[in-house]
C-alpha cells in the first residue's frame, strides 16, 4: 500500500493510505478510534497526542501546527526529530501562551524521551526549545513538574557540555536561586525513583530496541545515562536541604544496600566509576550516619580502587579516599592496608602517579594527616618507603619531561617531610631516628639530584628548602638577636640541631662537587642556583603559583614563616641579592668556603666552568668578607694615577684590589671569549663600592680594556637599571665619550681604504656593534653617552659617507657603507629627537642620495641598497614623528628639494636613473603624507621648492627634440610655420640621456598625483605644473621613431601611473587646462576678434576651441577670415596661411558658409595663381622654400579639397581647370623633390597633394547624385584620359624612386607619411595604366616569361619592393599587382610553352610569374631562419613592424598574388602551375609556415557566442582589412592574413594541400585536420554547394543538383536509353579528406564500364586542383569522348588524361592501342621498361 522501501517524495505532506483511512473512519464515525494512544481521557495518566482530527474534546487542547510537530518528534529518523525540536522551540516563542499551554499534557512523555536521545544535537536542542516553553508557560507547568524533574535533573548532569548547560539555563529561567532546592525537594521521590531505576534496572537492552539500534550506540546510550543518574544523585543530594534528606532516610538505606550500586566501583567505562565516586563523595558528606552503616561495602569499593590511574577517575577517587577516611574512623577495619591498599600506594608512587601527579600528589598530606598509628608502626620503616617511592617517582619517564608533573611530586614531598619533622620534634630515640632517615636520607639526596638535574634546578625544590630553613632557625632561635628568656620557644635544641646537620651535610655535598675536576657545569650552575636561591627564596626561579600549607603546632601562636605568602620580596635586576632570610651565617661561611676553593681551580687550572660558578656567586654574594677570601695575602694592585680623596678608600676595598689584581688580567688574556662572566664580577665590584665617585674612577681606569669588553659592559648598564645607576657617571663621562669618537675616526679611516686597509681583529670584531649602541640605545629619554659626542660621532659617519660617495671604487667599501646603514638606522629608530641634530639631517641627507642615485652610479649591490634604505626612510619617518619639521634653508627636505632639482634640470639622467630618484621621492614623499595633516602641509612646501620656475620650464621645454611636431603636424593638429631645423636635427641621436623636461615632468608628475590623493585637491600654484606634465605626456605621444630610450621613458609613465586619465580622475585637469587657454575668450565681449589679427599662438587656440564653439562664433569666424584674404595683396604670407588655415578648419567642424564665399575664396586662389605663381610653388625647388610657404601651399590644397567634397556645384570650368592643372603641377613638384621629403613641411605637401588625388578621384569614379550633371561636359573626359594619366605616371615612378632613395625604414628621416598617402592615391590606377606604365625597362636574364615588356618590368620593378621594410610600400605594390595578376595567365595559355607537346614524354609544368616566383624564393629561406624554431601547429607571436613582421607580411602577400594568379588560370593551366608548385615545394612550406602563423583559437576576441557556433566571428569569416594606416589590429595582422592564406589555398589548390596532409606525420595531420575540421571546412562546404547552387553553367544532356543540408551534390546524366545518376559526398573535413562518389539509379550501363566512370569521377575530383563543377564538366567530357567511339587509355582506363586533360595519342605499333603520353612515361619510369603495357612488346 504505503510502499516501505520507497523513497518518500520530498515535500510531500499528504499522509499513506493508511492514514487516510483512518482520517475517514473517524469523520464517518465522529469516535476516536482505541487503537490511536494510551488510554481514555478520563485517566489521569498522561496521555498521547491525538492523531487524527475526529476527537473534538482532545483536540481542541492542542493546536493543529503543534500536533503536526509533536508527530515528528515521535520519528526515528535524527534530522527529522532535530528539526521538529528546533520548529518546535520557534512556535513556542511565536505562538500565545494559551495556545502553547495545549501542548503540556503531552510534552512530559516527548520531553523524557528525546532528553536522553543517542544525538547530542537533539538533547541540547530539546532543552533549548524546553527553556522557550517555560518562559511562554511559566507557572502552568507545576502540574506536570513531577513527571519532569527526573530526567531534567540527568539533562543538568549530560556527558554533552552544551546540552547540560541548556538544560541548567531552562532550570534557572523556571526556578531562582533561592528556590531551586525547593524545587527539587517537591519532587525528591519522583526523582530518587527514576535515578534508582536507571542504576539498579536498566541495562543496555532495556534502554534501546536491540532490533533497530546497534550495539554499540545502546552502549554509548547506556553509559551516558549511569553517568549521569550518578552525576544526578550528586547534584540532588548537594542541593537538598537537610530536612528533605532526613526525609529520604528510608528511601536511601534502599539504594545503598544494593550490591550492584557498589559494583560500579569496578565497572569498566571509566565515566561510570568517576561519577560513582563523586556520589559516593556526596553521600559521605550529606549522610554520614548512612556512609557508616555501609561501611563494610563503601571502604572496599572506595580503599581497593586507589591504584586507579584514569584521568576521569583519579580526582573523584581520591576526593572519595579524603572522605572516607574522615568520615569512617574505622575504614581500616574493612580493608587490609598493608596487602590491599599500600602496596598499590607505593607503586603508584614510585611510577610518578603515572602522569597525573599534579592530580594526586597534592592529595598526599592530607592522606598520611589522617593514616592511624596502627597503619604506620614502625614508623622508619613506613615512612622510609614512603618518601622514598614519592622520590623515585621523579625518575619516572612523565616526571622527567614535565617540569609541572615534578614540581607536584616536589612540593608534595617537601610538605610530607616537613610535617613529618613537625610530627616528630621530640627527643626520643624513634623521632631522632626518623629525623635522620628525612634529613640523611631523603632531603640531602634529593637536593643534591636536584643540583645535577636541569629539570629540578628549576623547579621549586630550593625555594620549598629555603623556606623549611628558615622556618627551622627561627623555631631553633638562630641569627635572632639576644636570647629572649620568656620565649622558650624560640630556642628549641632538636631544630637547632636538624639546623647543624643539614649544613654540615650540605657543605659536604657541596664541596666534593666543587672540588670535582671532572664535574659536569651543569652541576656546578645548579649548585649555583642553589645558593643563590637560598639567598632569597623570593627570586623568580619558580614561576608557578602553588598553594602553600601552614604547619604549626599548638604552642607557636604566631605560626611560623610558612604563613607568608611566596613572592614578597623583589630580586635586583642585576642580580644581587638583598638580605638573606637565612640569619645563621651558614650559608655565607658555604658560600665562602665555595668561592675560595673555585679560586683555587681557576688559578690553578684556569678552569672556565669554576670562573663561571665564582661569577655567579660573586654576583649573588657581593659582600668585602667574600672578596677578602679571594685575595693573596699581601697584594695591593690599585693604579696610582686616581682622585687622592678616593684613593685611599679604593685601596683598602677588598673588592677594588681583587678586580685590579683578578678580573682585569683575566679580561686582557685574548685567549678568553666568554667575558660576560668577568663583567658581571666588575659590576659586583661596584656594588661594593660607596659613591659613584669611587665607582667612576674604576671604570675610568678599565676603559682601556677590549673594546668588546666595553661593549659588554655597556650593555650590562642598559639592560640593569641597577648597574646604570652605577655607571652612569661613566657614561657620560668625558673618558669613554673621547675613545668612541676616536673609535668611530678609527673605523671610518680604515673602511676608506676599502680592502688596501689592514682591519685589526680587536677593532673589527664589537667596534661597530658599539658605535651602534651608544647611538641607538635611550635611557629615561637622553643617550647613553654625552649628547656632545654623539653630536661628534655622527659628524664623522656623515663626512666619511660623503667621501665614499664620491670616490670611484666605492663598491669596494661594501663593509664601511653598511655598518654605517646599521648604525645609522638604529641611531634613527631608537633615539627621540635625533633628528635635532644638524649633523644627523647631513647624515639622512647624504643617505637619501646614495638611495637616489643609480646603481650603475653608486656600484652597490642590491643588499646594500636595501639597507641604505631602510636607514634613510628610518630617518625620514623619525623626524615626521618626533621632530618639528620645517622647510628652512639647510633643513633636510628644504637641501632634499635642492638636490632633485639640480639632478632634474641637468639633462644627465637615464631612465632607470630617472626611475631610482622617482621612486626614492616617492617614498619620502609617502612618509610625508603617513603623517597626517603636518604632513600633507610639509608636502606642498617640498613640491614648491622642487618645481622649477616659469624661466627655467621655457629653457627645458626649448632644449626639447622638435620630433614630437612630426606626427602632430602631418595629422593637421598643429598649424607650425617656424623656420625648421636642418636634416641632423630630425635624426634621434643614439643617447641614452633623457631631456631635463622628460625627467621633470615624470618626478612632478607622480608627487602631484601622490598630493592629490592624499587630500583630494591640488593647488592653485600647481596648474602650471600639470600643464607641463600633460606637455611631455603629449610630446611622447607625438614623437614617432623614437629611439629605445622614449620607448622605456613611456613604460616608466605607465608603471608611475602618470598618465593623462589619471589626472583626469584625480582632479580637475581639464578644466583647468582649458581654463588657462580661454581666459580671454571668455572675459571678452567679442570673443571672436579678441584672436584677431591672428598669430601662430592664437591660432592653435582657435584650432583647438573650433570645435567647441557656438555656430554663430563659427560664422563670425569665418567673415573675419574670408574677408583678410579678400583684403590681402601683399605682405605677410603667414597671415594668408592663418586665416585660411581657420577658414578650412571651420568648415571641416560643421559650420556653413554661402556659396558666393566659397566663389569668391576660389576666385582668390585663381586670381593668386595668375598674378602670384611663386605662391603656388609650381617648379620649385622645395628644399630652399620657407615653412610658411609651404604650409600655405597645404592650406589652399585642404580648401579645394573639402570644396570638391562638399561644395563641387560652385566651381565653374576655369575653376575646375584651375584645380586640376594645379593638383597636377604640385604633383610634379613633389616628384622632382624627392630628396627633400625629410622634410616634415614638405612631407606634409605631398601627402595632403596626395589626399587631394584620393578626393578627385572618389568624386570622379562616383560622383553625387545630381552632381554630375551640373559638371562641365567635357571635364570627366579631360580626367580619365589626361589627368588620370598624368598623374599616376608620376606617381608610380616617385613610389619606386622614394624606395631607391630612402633604404632604411628605420631611420628617422623616412618618409612614412609619404608612401602611405602616394599608396592610397595609387589604389584607383586603372589596370589599363598599369599594363602600359612608363616604368624605365627592367629585365633580368635567363628569365623565362611570356609576359609583354611592360608587364615585365612592372614585375621585376614592383615585386621587390614586396621584400621592403615598410609596411605601407608592401600594401601598395600588393595592391597594384594585385590588380594585374588576374591578366597574365592569359599570356602563358597564348605561348608555346603552355602548349603540350605530344612527343615529350615528361609531363609539362609551368612556372608562375618568375619575378614572384624568386622572390618567393628569397623569402622562405628568411623564413626558415624565423620560423624554424617553432613546431608546426605552435602559434609564434611576431612583434607588430619589426624585421620579421615585415618580412612574413611580404611573403604571404606574394603568396596571395600567385593564388590570385592561380585562380584566374584555365584549367589546362592551373595543372602545369600546381605540377611546377610541387615540385618547388614551395606550397608545402608554405603550409608548415601557416600553421605556425595561425593562431590556434582564430576567434575575433570579444565575442559573445562559444567558440566553433555559427554566429561566431573568425579570421576566416571576416573579411581581411590591408589599410595603409597603422591601425590596432596590427598584431593581428599577420595571423589574419595567414588564415586568408589558407583559406584561398584550401579553395583554389585542394588537391595539392590533401597531397600534402596525407604525406604528414601523424602529429602533424592531426594537428590540421582538427583545425581545417573546426574552422574552415563549414564554410568550404557551404560555399562549394552554393556555387553548384548558384551556377549558370549548363550541361548538355546532364543535369545538376546540390542539397545543402546533406553536402551532397547529385549529376545526371542520360544519352537515349543510357541513364547514369552520381551522388557525390562532402567529406566533415573537406577538402581534406577525399570526395566519395555514389552510386545512384543507372540504365543501360554495364557494371564494369559503370565502375570505370565511377572510379574516374573520384579521380577527377580528387586530383583536380578545381570546383566540383569543373570536375563534373571533366568527367563528362570523358564519358562522351567515350560514347564517340575513342577508347580510353588502358593504363589510367580513362580517355581525358586527369592531370593535363589530353586524349590518348601514343599507340603501340604492335598491339594497336593508344596511351597517354604522361601515362606512358610513369609507366617507362616506374618499371625500369620500354615495352608496351598490353603486348608486352618494345615501344617505339
Amino acid at each position: 500500500m504505503g510502499g516501505k522501501n520507497k523513497q518518500r517524495t520530498k515535500g510531500n505532506v499528504r499522509p499513506s493510505s493508511s492514514g487516510r483511512a483512518a482520517e475517514l473512519l473517524a469523520r464517518d464515525s465522529g469516535l476516536l478510534p482505541c487503537f490511536v494512544g494510551f488510554g481514555s481521557s478520563t485517566s489521569h495518566d498522561l496521555g498521547y497526542v491525538p492523531a487524527l482530527h475526529g476527537s473534538e474534546d482532545i483536540d481542541s487542547l492542542v493546536d493543529a501546527d503543534f500536533r503536526l510537530v509533536l508527530r515528528k518528534l515521535s520519528k526515528r529518523d535524527t534530522v527529522t526529530k532535530l528539526k521538529a525540536v528546533q520548529e518546535f522551540g520557534i512556535m513556542c516563542q511565536e505562538r500565545e501562551a494559551e495556545v502553547v499551554k495545549g501542548v503540556l499534557p503531552y510534552w512530559p512523555r516527548i520531553y523524557c524521551k528525546i532528553s536522553v536521545d543517542h544525538d547530542r544535537r537533539v538533547r541540547e536542542a530539546t532543552q533549548q526549545a524546553f527553556e522557550q516553553l517555560i518562559l511562554k508557560v511559566k507557572r502552568s507547568l507545576a502540574p506536570y513538574l513531577k513527571s519532569i524533574m527526573g530526567h531534567w535533573l540527568i539533562a543538568q548532569c549530560d556527558t554533552y557540555p552544551p546540552a547540560a548547560s541548556a538544560a541548567t539555563v531552562a532550570f534557572q529561567a523556571a526556578f531562582p536561586l533561592n528556590k531551586q532546592a525547593e524545587a527539587l525537594g517537591f519532587c525528591k521521590e519522583e526523582v530518587l525513583n527514576i535515578l534508582q531505576d536507571n542504576l539498579l534496572k536498566e541495562t543496555p537492552e532495556t534502554l534501546s530496541d536491540s532490533q533497530c539500534v546497534p550495539e554499540e550506540e545502546r552502549l554509548a546510550k547506556y553509559t551516558r545515562l549511569v553517568t549521569s543518574s550518578f552525576l544526578a544523585l550528586k547534584k540532588l543530594l548537594a542541593t537538598l536541604s537537610q530536612q528533605d534528606l532526613d526525609a529520604l532516610a528510608e528511601r536511601l538505606p534502599h539504594l545503598a544496600a544494593q550490591s550492584k550500586f557498589w559494583k560500579y566501583s569496578r565497572h569498566k567505562t571509566p565515566q561510570i566509576r568517576g561519577a560513582f565516586f563523586e556520589a559516593v563523595s556526596a553521600l559521605c558528606d550529606r549522610t554520614p550516619k548512612l556512609v557508616q552503616a555501609q561501611a563494610s561495602c563503601v571502604c572496599p569499593a572506595v580503599l581497593l580502587s586507589i591504584d586507579d590511574t584514569d584521568p576521569v577517575v583519579l580526582p573523584p577517587l581520591w576526593e572519595a579516599v579524603l572522605h572516607v577516611l574522615s568520615n569512617i574512623p574505622d575504614c581500616w577495619t574493612h580493608v587490609n592496608a598493608r596487602k590491599g591498599v599500600l602496596p598499590k600506594l607505593w607503586l603508584l608512587l614510585r611510577e610518578g602517579g603515572k602522569g597525573l601527579a599534579t592530580i594526586l600528589h597534592p592529595n598526599l598530606l592530607p592522606f598520611i594527616s589522617k593514616l592511624p598509628k596502627d597503619i604506620t608502626v614502625p614508623q622508619l620503616d613506613f615512612y622510609c618507603i614512603f618518601f622514598t617511592s614519592i622520590i623515585q617517582g621523579l625518575s619516572s619517564e612523565r616526571a622527567a619531561s614535565s617540569p609541572s608533573e615534578s614540581a607536584a611530586i616536589v612540593c608534595a614531598t617537601m610538605e610530607c617531610l616537613r610535617f613529618r619533622v613537625l610530627q616528630n620534634a621530640s627527643e626520643d630515640e624513634d623521632s631522632r631516628s626518623v629525623q635522620r632517615m628525612l634529613l640523611v636520607d631523603q632531603l640531602l639526596p634529593l637536593v643534591d639530584r636536584a643540583v645535577g638535574s636541569v629539570l629540578l634546578q628549576h623547579g621549586p625544590l630550593f625555594a620549598q628548602v629555603t623556606d623549611m630553613l628558615v622556618s627551622w632557625e627561627k623555631r631553633a632561635g638562630l641569627g635572632s638577636g639576644p636570647t629572649d628568656e620568656d620565649s622558650a620557644v624560640s630556642r628549641d635544641p632538636i631544630f637547632r640541631e636538624l639546623v647543624a646537620d643539614f649544613w654540615e651535610g650540605l657543605g659536604r655535598m657541596c664541596v666534593y662537587r666543587v672540588d670535582q675536576e671532572e664535574e659536569r657545569e651543569e652541576a656546578l650552575v645548579g649548585l649555583a642556583t642553589l645558593l643563590r636561591v637560598m639567598q632569597n627564596p623570593a627570586r623568580p626561579n619558580w614561576r608557578k603559583k602553588t598553594a602553600k600549607i601552614c604547619f604549626s603546632d599548638p604552642g607557636d601562636s604566631e605560626g611560623g614563616p610558612e604563613g607568608e605568602e611566596e613572592g614578597k620580596g623583589s630580586i635586583p635586576a642585576d642580580g644581587h641579592e638583598g638580605p638573606s632570610l637565612l640569619r645563621s651565617g651558614h650559608l655565607e661561611q658555604l658560600v665562602c668556603q665555595l668561592a675560595e676553593l673555585a679560586m683555587v681551580h681557576v688559578t690553578e687550572r684556569d678552569s672556565e666552568r669554576h670562573l663561571r660558578f665564582l661569577s655567579v656567586l660573586l654576583a649573588s654574594f657581593p659582600s668585602h668578607q667574600l672578596f677578602r677570601v679571594l685575595l693573596e695575602p699581601g697584594t695591593e694592585d690599585f693604579p696610582e694615577d686616581g682622585e687622592q680623596e678616593h684613593r685611599a678608600a679604593l685601596a683598602r676595598n677588598p673588592a677594588v684590589i681583587f678586580l685590579f689584581q683578578k678580573v682585569v688580567v683575566w679580561l686582557k688574556q685574548d685567549w678568553r671569549e666568554d667575558t660576560e662572566l668577568l663583567v658581571n664580577m666588575i659590576f659586583s665590584v661596584l656594588h661594593c663600592c660607596g659613591s659613584r665617585e669611587e665607582k667612576t674612577i674604576i671604570l675610568n681606569h678599565i676603559t682601556e680594556l677590549r673594546w668588546g669588553i666595553l661593549l659588554q659592559i655597556i650593555q650590562k648598564a642598559c639592560d640593569d637599571p641597577v648597574a646604570l645607576e652605577a655607571s652612569v657617571g661613566w657614561l657620560k663621562g668625558p673618558v669613554l665619550g673621547e675613545k668612541l669618537v676616536g673609535l668611530a675616526r678609527e673605523l671610518c679611516a680604515v673602511g676608506l681604504r676599502g680592502p688596501r686597509g689592514s682591519v685589526p681583529t680587536h677593532i673589527h670584531t664589537h667596534s661597530w656593534a658599539l658605535i651602534s649602541l651608544v647611538l641607538s640605545q635611550q635611557l629615561n629619554s637622553e643617550a647613553v653617552i654625552g649628547d656632545v659626542y654623539v653630536q661628534k660621532i655622527i659628524d664623522q659617519l656623515h663626512a666619511t659617507l660623503s667621501d665614499a660617495k664620491d670616490l670611484s671604487d666605492a663598491g669596494n667599501m661594501r663593509p664601511l657603507v653598511s655598518f654605517i646603514c646599521d648604525v645609522a638606522s638604529n641611531f634613527f629608530s631608537s633615539m627621540k629627537g635625533c633628528l635635532l641634530l644638524a649633523s644627523a639631517e647631513e647624515l639622512l641627507l647624504t643617505l637619501f642620495q646614495l638611495c637616489a642615485q643609480d646603481q650603475d652610479v653608486t656600484r652597490l649591490s642590491d643588499s646594500l641598497l636595501q639597507k641604505l634604505r631602510h636607514a634613510c626612510f628610518t630617518g625620514v619617518c623619525s623626524l615626521v614623528t618626533h621632530a618639528e619639521p620645517k622647510l628652512k634653508d639647510g633643513t633636510f627636505l628644504h637641501s632634499v628639494a635642492t638636490w632633485v632639482r639640480n639632478q632634474l634640470l641637468t639633462p644627465a639622467l637615464t631612465v632607470k636613473s630617472l626611475q631610482v630618484l622617482v621612486a626614492a621621492v616617492q617614498s619620502l614623499a609617502e612618509s610625508l603624507v603617513g603623517a597626517g595633516q603636518r604632513g600633507s602641509h610639509l608636502l606642498s612646501q617640498f613640491m614648491s621648492h622642487l618645481t622649477p620656475s616659469e624661466e627655467e620650464w621655457r629653457r627645458i621645454r626649448e632644449a626639447l627634440p622638435p620630433q614630437w611636431v612630426k606626427s602632430s603636424l602631418l595629422s593637421g593638429r598643429l598649424r607650425v610655420t617656424c623656420s625648421y631645423p636642418c636634416m641632423d636635427v630630425w635624426k634621434f641621436r643614439a643617447s641614452t640621456k633623457l631631456p631635463a623636461h622628460l625627467s621633470t615632468s615624470a618626478l612632478l608628475g607622480r608627487i602631484l598625483l601622490t598630493i592629490m590623493d592624499s587630500d583630494g585637491q591640488q593647488g592653485a600654484d600647481m596648474k602650471y605644473t600639470v600643464s607641463e606634465v600633460l606637455f611631455a605626456l603629449q610630446w611622447c605621444v607625438e614623437t614617432e621613431n623614437s629611439p629605445a630610450v622614449m620607448s622605456d621613458y613611456c613604460a616608466l609613465l605607465r608603471d608611475l601611473n602618470v598618465t593623462w586619465e589619471a589626472f583626469c580622475k584625480k582632479g580637475t585637469t581639464n578644466c583647468d587646462v582649458l581654463e588657462t587657454l580661454t581666459v580671454e575668450h571668455h572675459h571678452s565681449s567679442s570673443p571672436s576678434p579678441s584672436f584677431f589679427p591672428l598669430t601662430e599662438a592664437s591660432l592653435s587656440t582657435v584650432l583647438v576651441l573650433c570645435p567647441s564653439l557656438p555656430a554663430k562664433e563659427k560664422e563670425s569666424l569665418i567673415a573675419l577670415c574670408v574677408a583678410a584674404l579678400l583684403n590681402w595683396q601683399n605682405g605677410d604670407q603667414d597671415l594668408v596661411q592663418t586665416n585660411l588655415a581657420v577658414l578650412q578648419h571651420c568648415l571641416r567642424t560643421g559650420a556653413t558658409a554661402d556659396a558666393e564665399v566659397l566663389l569668391a575664396v576660389t576666385a582668390t586662389l585663381m586670381e593668386w595663381r595668375n598674378g602670384k605663381e611663386d605662391l603656388f610653388l609650381f617648379n620649385s625647388d622645395l628644399k630652399k622654400v620657407s615653412a610658411g610657404l609651404l604650409s600655405l601651399n597645404v592650406e589652399m590644397m585642404r580648401f579645394l579639397s573639402w570644396v570638391t567634397t562638399h561644395s563641387p556645384a560652385v566651381l565653374r570650368d576655369t575653376q575646375w581647370d584651375m584645380l586640376l592643372c594645379s593638383m597636377l603641377a604640385w604633383l610634379e613638384t613633389a616628384t622632382e623633390n624627392t630628396a627633400a621629403f625629410w622634410n616634415p613641411w614638405v612631407q606634409l605637401f605631398v601627402c595632403e597633394n596626395c589626399h587631394l588625388i584620393v578626393t578627385l578621384s572618389k568624386f570622379f569614379s562616383s560622383p553625387p547624385t545630381g552632381v554630375a550633371d551640373q559638371l562641365p561636359s567635357n571635364l570627366t573626359t579631360e580626367w580619365e584620359e589626361f589627368f588620370m594619366e598624368g598623374i599616376h605616371t608620376r606617381l608610380l615612378p616617385m613610389l619606386v624612386k622614394i624606395t631607391e632613395e630612402f633604404t632604411d625604414p628605420d631611420d628617422p628621416l623616412f618618409p612614412f607619411p609619404v608612401l602611405r598617402s602616394a599608396g592610397e592615391a595609387l589604389c584607383y590606377m586603372p589596370v589599363s595604366l598599369l599594363t602600359e606604365n612608363k616604368l624605365p625597362a627592367r629585365f633580368m636574364a635567363d628569365q623565362r616569361t611570356n609576359l609583354p615588356e611592360q608587364l615585365q618590368t612592372l614585375l621585376n620593378t614592383l615585386a621587390p619592393l614586396l621584400l621592403f621594410k615598410a609596411r605601407p610600400v608592401q600594401l601598395t605594390v600588393f595592391q597594384i599587382l594585385n590588380k594585374v595578376m588576374p591578366q597574365l595567365p592569359e599570356f602563358d595559355n597564348d605561348s608555346d610553352n603552355a602548349k603540350c607537346d605530344e612527343d615529350d614524354e615528361e609531363e609539362p609544368c609551368l612556372s608562375p610569374p618568375a619575378a614572384l616566383m624568386s622572390i618567393l624564393f628569397d623569402m622562405e629561406e628568411l623564413l626558415e631562419g624565423i620560423l624554424g624554431g617553432v613546431q608546426v601547429g605552435e602559434f609564434a607571436v611576431v612583434q607588430p613592424l619589426s624585421d620579421e613582421y615585415c618580412c612574413i607580411l611580404g611573403y604571404l602577400l606574394a603568396w596571395k598574388l600567385i593564388l590570385t594568379f592561380f585562380k584566374a588560370s584555365p584549367s589546362q593551366l592551373r595543372v602545369q602551375y600546381s605540377l611546377y608548385l610541387r615540385k618547388s615545394r614551395s606550397l608545402n612550406k608554405l603550409l608548415q609556415h601557416l600553421f605556425r602563423l595561425m593562431p590556434e583559437n582564430p576567434t575575433l576576441p570579444g565575442q559573445v557566442a562559444e567558440p566553433g557556433s555559427k554566429d561566431t566571428r573568425t579570421f576566416f569569416t571576416e573579411s581581411l582589412d590591408l589599410s595603409l594606416h597603422s591601425h590596432d589590429w596590427l598584431e593581428r595582422e599577420v595571423p589574419h592574413l595567414a588564415c586568408s592564406v589558407y583559406y584561398s589555398a584550401l579553395k583554389d589548390l585542394p588537391a595539392m594541400i590533401r597531397l600534402w596532409w596525407n604525406g604528414q606525420e601523424k602529429r602533424v595531420s592531426s594537428t590540421v585536420e582538427k583545425f581545417t575540421s573546426k574552422y574552415v571546412s563549414g564554410m568550404l562546404s557551404s560555399q562549394e554547394i552554393a556555387s553548384v547552387q548558384a551556377s549558370t553553367q549548363s550541361f548538355e544532356s546532364m543535369t545538376v543538383k546540390a542539397r545543402s543540408t546533406t553536402r551532397e551534390v547529385i549529376a545526371t546524366y542520360s544519352v537515349d536509353d543510357i541513364f547514369i545518376e552520381l551522388v557525390i559526398q562532402l567529406p566533415q573535413n573537406y577538402p581534406l579528406g577525399s570526395i566519395s562518389v555514389e552510386s545512384g539509379r543507372r540504365v543501360g550501363v554495364a557494371v564494369q564500364q559503370w565502375r570505370n566512370w565511377m572510379l574516374q569521377l573520384s579521380t577527377y575530383l580528387t586530383h583536380q586542383n578545381g570546383s566540383i563543377m569543373e570536375g563534373l564538366a571533366l568527367w563528362k567530357n570523358n564519358v562522351d569522348k567515350r560514347f564517340e567511339g575513342v577508347e580510353d587509355c588502358m593504363i589510367c582506363f580513362s580517355v581525358i588524361h586527369g592531370s593535363n586533360y589530353s586524349l590518348p595519342k601514343k599507340a603501340c605499333r604492335t598491339c594497336k592501342k593508344k596511351f597517354h603520353s604522361a601515362c606512358l612515361y610513369k609507366w617507362f619510369t616506374s618499371s625500369n621498361k620500354s615495352t608496351c603495357p598490353l603486348c608486352r612488346d618494345t615501344f617505339f
